[in-house]
């Protein structure tokens, strides 16, 4: 029997195996409409599209010179080539766009979401693109990402040290420089490797095609789709090799390897006829979501509740394999997601029988292996698929967006929710604010007796029942809270998650008791948490010049020591303070709680708005909390920054004195 920490290590392999799927997937599911765009061009226009087949079926024998300049025809030696000679759509968009985007979207995910990161990742692949005769899907992957984040690095090193007025100068000469520097690195290094790469890659897919041994991937292939390592496999291996093998033979089998419909259909199938209980009763539904949605993991969990069906999703995938092998066909695209429909739409005419075939063989191979190992078991289905959709969720490291009908009503509740907590890296600012904006929304749903409270996430403790954190945070939230159930928001003051969290409620603990109970009487604001001195109303500048000026008011109130101000910078570069509705609020990090010598608040005013990484904003407040005194005050502001009447009197405030009237108008949250 493995030990424990075998068993640990290779759950936590498993784990950055699926969060690096996850990173690819990340880079080229935003995409796919590129994707599908470049394959019905292909489809429609190149000299085996359906438009000439058509036209020459009506014996239509001319006139194509439109057409072929779209597609790009290709010559005799195999050269995509127009009417002119020239290249047409279809050679430009796999070359230089589709991998253009993907290093652009992968340098901007590495800079926070920063379009700055993004145009460096898009330098960086363009000299990859040029330095291989290939599509330069893996070079795009590994160049975007490097682009985005060494240009993150390279800024925090002169980070705050610009002298005001050169910030655009040196922020756009730096991009230039590095990104020209990345580019020669692609087109020497990254280009030529990838170029080998998908060299001997494809010689080994030929090797197994030659062999007919194609079929034997699924024996690997299968499998990781159950344990969600499909999105490494498929985005990070078959989708840059498929794309390559589409250019020059128009289609490719490798995009049906993890793709095809056809298991999954079987396997579903075998369940509504054969099945007992949940299962039999919620197999025509996954049905429709599996074959005709293209969400695959919809049919996990059947697999995961008797895994000795892994065996009829594994030969169901060889025969499909088989039979594309057999007909020779293949899509010319990615179908993403794994719809039938999406699989229809990416293939050539010369490939639809086969396509079609595989799908139809490897569903009915599959629904025959199933329904014999089915008929041949003795056991439920009920507890044993609940229990297995859990495990699944545990296997994907997230809530499933689908799996929530496969509990049926027999399914066991998890229990009532008493506790929420939102969790921020430091504890003082976001969280605080979120919480009072859910707990104004759970108290009034009439959940008065469920505890919303803010907590920085080192302070977490694995009693609470429902944690909610910004996005970036999730992780970090749930390594120290594994039993609760996570939320992920992105804007603390609208977030749509909270009324979502208040549906939860109503289903885990029933009908609300009432109207929330009235709100504690108070006073106005605390002018030790936020002096006159401490409001600007007519600042300009950008995100980082904004931090700067909250924090430097409160280092001159004499809250804060002077290497506040940095701490607050640091914790923008981990994670966003935007907190919609035009509101950031820049604070210190959980390790700079040492330089806060009072607890107090700055208002910065920006009224012709800043760019806070893609979102605008209009109002800066700077936070540092020393205890728990600003938090009412940030109450009170989280109210009054979902209520645009409050809002717009702060816009159009024309004193201290009017900001001060309106943050003392509310009661205290």
């Amino acid at each position: 029997m493995a030990s424990s920490t075998e068993t640990a290590s290779r759950g936590g392999a498993r784990l950055h195996v699926q969060r690096f799927g996850t990173f690819l997937s990340n880079m080229v599911l935003p995409n796919i409409g590129a994707f599908i765009a470049w394959g019905l061009i292909t489809a429609l226009f190149i000299q085996t599209g359906w438009v000439k087949l058509i036209g020459d079926a009506f014996g239509y024998d001319g006139g194509y010179g439109f057409v072929s300049v779209l597609g790009g025809w290709k010559d005799a030696d195999g050269v995509l080539l127009d009417a002119n000679g020239n290249v047409g759509i279809v050679g430009p968009m796999i070359t230089y766009l589709l991998p253009l985007l993907i290093g652009y979207t992968g340098g901007r995910m590495m800079y926070n979401d920063s379009l700055r990161g993004g145009v460096v990742g898009a330098i960086a692949t363009m000299g990859a693109i040029t330095g291989a005769s290939v599509p330069m899907f893996l070079g795009a992957m590994v160049m975007g990402p490097l682009g985005g984040w060494s240009m993150k690095k390279l800024d925090a090193l002169w980070a705050h040290k610009i002298r005001p007025g050169f910030e655009m100068l040196v922020n756009n000469f730096s991009a230039g420089i590095w990104g020209g520097i990345l580019a020669v690195v692609g087109f020497v290094v990254a280009g030529p490797f990838v170029q080998g790469f998908s060299n001997l890659a494809s010689n080994v897919v030929d090797f197994l095609v030659e062999r007919n041994l194609l079929p034997l991937t699924s024996i690997f292939i299968e499998p990781a789709k159950i344990l969600f390592l499909n999105n490494a496999i498929n985005q990070g291996i078959l989708t840059p090799l498929g794309t390559t093998a589409a250019q020059t033979d128009g289609k490719s089998i490798l995009f049906l390897l993890e793709a095809n419909p056809g298991p999954g259909l079987g396997l579903l199938l075998a369940f509504a006829v054969f099945g007992r209980g949940a299962a039999k009763s919620s197999a025509p539904g996954a049905i429709l979501i599996q074959f005709i949605g293209g969400i695959h993991e919809i049919y996990f969990p059947y697999v995961l509740a008797k895994p000795k069906l892994i065996a009829a999703v594994i030969l169901g995938g060889m025969a499909g394999v088989a039979t594309n092998v057999a007909f020779g066909s293949g899509l010319r695209s990615p179908a993403s997601p794994g719809s039938i429909i999406a699989v229809w739409a990416s293939s050539p005419p010369s490939s639809l029988l086969g396509v079609t075939a595989s799908v139809v063989v490897a569903a009915g191979v599959c629904f025959l292996v199933a329904s014999f190992l089915l008929k041949i078991d003795k056991s439920t289905d009920d507890g044993d698929l609940a229990a297995a959709t859990a495990q699944m969720e545990a296997n994907k490291g997230k809530k499933s967006s689908v799996s929530g009908m496969l509990a049926g009503s027999g399914a066991a509740a998890s229990g009532p929710i008493r506790s929420i907590v939102f969790a921020c890296d430091a504890g003082m600012g976001s969280s605080a604010m979120g919480a009072s904006v859910l707990r104004k929304k759970v108290h009034g749903a009439g959940f008065t007796d469920v505890t919303v409270v803010n907590k920085a996430i080192s302070n977490l403790t694995d009693d609470v029942d429902l944690v909610v954190s910004h996005q970036d945070l999730t992780d970090r939230a749930r390594q120290k809270t594994p039993s609760a159930t996570h939320v992920s928001v992105e804007n603390f003051m609208s977030s749509p998650r909270y009324d979502e969290i208040v549906d939860l409620l109503q289903q885990q603990n029933g009908a609300g008791a009432g109207a929330s109970a009235p709100a504690a009487a108070g006073g106005g604001v605390d002018s030790g948490l936020l002096a006159r001195e401490s409001i600007v109303l007519d600042a300009s500048g950008s995100r980082d010049d904004a931090i700067t000026r909250a924090g430097e008011l409160l280092v001159a109130a004499g809250a804060v020591e002077s290497s506040y101000v940095q701490a607050m910078h640091e914790r923008e570069t981990s994670v966003s303070t935007y907190m919609g509705n035009l509101l950031a609020i820049p604070h210190g990090t959980n390790e700079a709680k040492g330089a806060i010598r009072r607890s107090a608040i700055s208002f910065v005013r920006f009224p012709q708005q800043v760019d806070w990484n893609g979102k605008p904003v209009e109002f800066v407040i700077g936070i540092a909390g020393a205890g728990d005194d600003h938090l009412k005050l940030l109450g009170r502001i989280a109210e009054i920054f979902t209520d645009e009447s409050q809002v717009a009197r702060l816009s159009a405030a024309r004193s201290a004195d009017d900001v001060l009237a309106v943050l003392g108008a509310m009661q205290p949250a």
